[in-house]
């Protein structure tokens, strides 16, 4: 076993949900082997081409892992280890914390573009990035925002990924809607944590306040400065304050925690990935580990 790999453990713990061989076309390659080799990728974020040949084939391992992140097997195999873990209780349901963080993207992760067709007789407009490719443009040049929420020991429940300008508030009600913890036993999925802490104010409104309130999820988010003056300002018709529990609040530091775990494979630091959907691949293997580890 090198260094980073999976441990006897940690694949004990992952072998069970992986993709058996159906019996049609060739069989799979070691899934070990192959993931270690998509770890060992993302931990480094070099180039395909350069993985070591004790990875076998590095075409396998590009191949494999842009399928699973197409066909949504990464994210089943995070369902998978949360379900394991919340029966075993070691799921935080008391404390669940959203925020974002920034990524930049790397120049050869910067050419999917959207080519419209050529109209005879008129000029080719000039090519600009696809919205479903969560690449934006802002002041530190093109970047990609990751949205997530994690639970009370560090660990993420739910990754979303945005084009790097785009807001936190408007996301916060997507990310809490893709929380969906199976239960092997039978019933619903898990989806409410009982108290959600907000990142920092810019999760402030009133749209998100008033889903929670109806989800039933006490929330612990600061109220922004200028909210609060316009709530005043209107005297009685601008309703309550919103109440703020500073002790609560300190734990916002949980998630925070979560993400600088998450950036530390370099594939998640620095986006490498040309398309939006290997990207959110590339990240939800990461909570992967992160689960595995725990």
């Amino acid at each position: 076993m090198g260094r980073g790999d999976l441990s006897d453990r940690e694949w004990a713990r992952l072998e069970p949900h992986l993709p058996k061989n159906t019996g049609r076309g060739g069989r799979w390659a070691c899934h070990r082997k192959v993931i270690n080799g998509i770890l060992f990728r993302q931990r480094t974020g070099i180039p395909w081409r350069d993985l070591p040949t004790r990875f076998g084939k590095w075409k396998t391992c590009h191949d494999r892992h842009r399928r699973w992140s197409a066909d949504g097997t990464w994210e089943k195999l995070l369902r998978a280890v949360q379900a394991d873990a919340d029966m075993e209780g070691r799921i935080d349901w008391s404390m669940v914390s959203v925020d974002s963080t920034s990524c930049r993207v790397h120049q050869h992760a910067a050419g999917a573009h959207q080519c419209p067709a050529r109209i005879p007789g008129r000029r080719r407009r000039p090519a600009h990035h696809r919205p479903d490719e969560a690449i934006g443009r802002s002041r530190g040049g093109l970047t990609t925002r990751i949205h997530l929420a994690s639970d009370g020991g560090c660990r993420p429940l739910a990754v979303l990924i945005t084009p790097g300008q785009w807001g936190d508030a408007p996301q916060m009600i997507p990310v809490l809607n893709r929380i969906r913890v199976p239960r092997p036993a039978g019933g619903r999925p898990r989806t409410r944590p009982a108290h959600l802490c907000g990142g920092d104010r810019a999760y402030s409104s009133r749209r998100n306040r008033c889903c929670l309130r109806r989800r039933q999820i006490r929330h612990t988010i600061p109220e922004r400065r200028d909210q609060r003056a316009n709530r005043q300002r209107r005297g009685s018709r601008g309703g309550r304050p919103s109440g703020f529990d500073q002790t609560r609040y300190a734990r916002r530091n949980e998630v925070e925690r979560t993400i600088n775990a998450l950036k530390g494979s370099c594939a998640v630091a620095t986006r490498y990935d040309k398309r939006a959907y290997v990207f959110h691949g590339t990240v939800t293997l990461a909570a992967i580990r992160l689960w595995l580890r725990a």
